[in-house]
């Protein structure tokens, strides 16, 4: 794991409590595992993350991201969401693959929402020509997956849909 990754994994689980992880298991169900961190604790985590790794460039972020979210722990997952919200300017249209294969693993739509709605969304309204086609195109095939949360996610990144 890398410098970057170990850090946020650390950090999450330092700032984990009991009760929480019992209250997010129970919500999310057996899909994934839970550290019990709050949603505040993985944004000040990803926060502090970058400003200790300042040069972290389009391929850091991206490995950074899928490093996170090899595992399948909620809150390093929501780490990775909020990574790719907190740099969705770095990120470009083949960046819709990595985040079609997050969507199809997230286990929940507390990780789908977010993906859709604050990274893929303003990523599809900043592309142009060539990309933005291509992106199009990429989101057609999702709306028209037999996987319900692509399609959900088509949907929300397209506005065809509220979270």
């Amino acid at each position: 794991m890398s410098e970057a990754g170990e850090f946020v994994d650390y950090t999450l689980q330092m700032e984990s409590t009991w009760e929480k992880a019992a209250e997010a298991s129970e919500r999310l169900g057996a899909a994934l595992k839970v550290y019990g961190a709050s949603v505040g604790a993985v944004r000040g985590t990803v926060r502090d993350a970058l400003k200790r790794y300042k040069n972290l460039d389009h391929d850091d972020i991206t490995a950074l991201s899928s490093e996170l979210w090899a595992q399948p722990v909620f809150e390093r997952r929501l780490a990775a969401v909020v990574l790719l919200q907190t740099k969705v300017g770095v990120l470009v249209s083949t960046d819709l693959t990595r985040i079609e294969g997050f969507i199809r693993q997230a286990g929940t739509k507390e990780l789908v929402n977010p993906l859709a709605t604050d990274v893929v969304r303003p990523l599809l309204a900043r592309l142009e020509g060539r990309a933005k086609d291509r992106a199009d195109r990429v989101l057609e095939r999702w709306a028209e997956d037999p996987d319900p949360e692509l399609r959900r996610a088509a949907a929300l990144a397209t506005g065809a849909a509220t979270p």
